[in-house]
This record gives structure tokens, C-alpha cells and sequence, in this order.
């Protein structure tokens, strides 16, 4: 798999590796949508696990730009559709229960003016909440999934009881919780959160997941998502 990117823009991470190995993927399934794609890791490493139709929302040209390189190169074209919108427009463009799944790797930081910003503007934009927070994320996801559709978001653990309330008022009941830690004795820095349109009560906290080892290399877990 091959991915496009600009060392002077905002790279992909680990997290949107993580979201996308986290996130249910059901045999069955025929759409799925990515909140805020980026340079499209996520699509185009869901579509080594489904062969449903994949869409990619991205705002910011240039990196959309980027992101349609990659389907490219990897002759995506046909499963994979990037658009250049504001997500919280998206939901226009397509019938309301349209998606199985919905997933996003959203902006962790809110934006304050005492927010510590970059000052290269696309990573600002990737980074905090300017153009896309998590009440708008998903809110969008509500309108898109069809009923006991998926929702998966990776974010910061601090801000885990803001995701879990908006998912709650938007009618998508929190169902898996993973917590990501650095190393074993390190404080978790992210968190992966699942839930279900309409699904019925009851929360899973699932085993803690490691990134690296005492030596600091991946551990088997994560080596696994890189196909090793």
C-alpha cells in the first residue's frame, strides 16, 4: 500500500492505523465513510479488510489533492471516492441512513485564543478544532448511518466523557472503549471508541492496547497492523 504525503503538511499517524483495525467490519456491509480523511490512510486501509464502496471527506484542498494520488497509485479508483468538502456539509450529498459504517479521526485539540497553534495553517487545521469538533463529527454521523450502523472516532482520552455523552444525544449508544498506551507504564494517549445507531445498552472496555515494547519497538499487536 502506497500513501502520498507532504512532510510540510500534516502526515498520517498511528491513530488513523489504529481506528481502522479497530472499527467492526461486518461481511456484509456496502458503504462506509471517513469523517475528515486526510491523505486517506483510513480508506485505503479498510479496503484491505472490506470490499464495500469507501468515502473520504476532506476540507482542505491540497491534502485532498494528496489523498486522490494515493487511491491512484493503489488503482482505488473505483472503491474509493475522495471529496473535497466540509464534512459538515457532507451529509448533503448522500440519502440520510445511507452509510454502514461511519469513522473519523477528527482535530483532538479545541481552539481557544490561547491555543498554541502551528504556523503552517493546514496543520492548525488538522490539529485543532477550527472547521470540524467532535458535537459536529457526530451529529454528521447520525444523519449518515443507517440504524444499527457502526460509528468508530479515535481521540484523546481526556475528552472520553465529552464522546461518550454527544454519542449518547445523538442516539449512537457507545458500545467498545480501548484505551492506547505508549508504553505499559506510560498514561494512555489515546482512546478508541465504537458505538451503534440505536443499539441497545451495555459498554465493553476492552484489554489496554500497547504500543511499544520495553525496548521501544512495536509491539506484536501493532506489527500486525502493519502486515508484518
Amino acid at each position: 500500500m502506497k500513501i502520498v504525503q507532504n512532510t510540510e503538511w500534516f502526515n498520517f499517524s498511528l491513530d488513523s492505523v489504529l481506528l481502522a483495525n479497530f472499527i467492526t467490519i461486518r461481511a456484509k456491509i456496502k458503504n462506509i465513510i471517513d469523517l475528515g480523511t486526510g491523505n486517506a490512510p483510513i480508506p485505503l486501509i479498510l479496503s484491505t479488510r472490506t470490499n464495500a464502496n469507501i468515502v473520504g471527506v476532506e476540507i482542505q484542498k491540497p491534502i485532498y489533492q494528496l489523498a486522490i494520488k494515493s487511491i491512484q497509485l493503489n488503482n482505488l479508483e473505483e472503491r474509493i471516492k475522495i471529496i473535497n468538502e466540509d464534512v459538515k456539509e457532507v451529509s448533503k450529498r448522500f440519502d440520510s441512513d445511507f452509510f454502514d459504517v461511519v469513522v473519523s479521526n477528527p482535530p483532538y485539540f479545541k481552539y481557544t485564543k490561547n491555543s498554541h497553534v502551528n504556523d503552517n495553517d493546514y496543520k492548525t487545521i488538522a490539529r485543532h478544532e477550527l472547521m470540524l469538533d467532535i458535537d459536529s463529527v457526530i451529529k454528521v454521523a447520525k444523519k449518515l448511518l443507517k440504524n444499527q450502523g457502526y460509528f468508530g472516532i479515535v481521540h484523546r482520552p481526556e475528552r472520553l466523557m465529552e464522546i461518550l455523552t454527544k454519542m449518547r444525544e445523538n442516539n449512537i449508544e457507545p458500545k467498545r472503549v480501548c484505551f492506547v498506551y505508549p508504553k505499559c507504564n506510560q498514561e494512555a494517549n489515546i482512546v478508541l471508541i465504537e458505538g451503534i445507531k440505536n443499539g441497545k445498552e451495555g459498554i465493553k472496555f476492552e484489554p489496554p492496547l500497547f504500543v511499544h515494547d520495553t525496548d521501544g519497538n512495536y509491539t506484536i499487536e501493532v506489527r500486525k497492523m502493519f502486515g508484518e
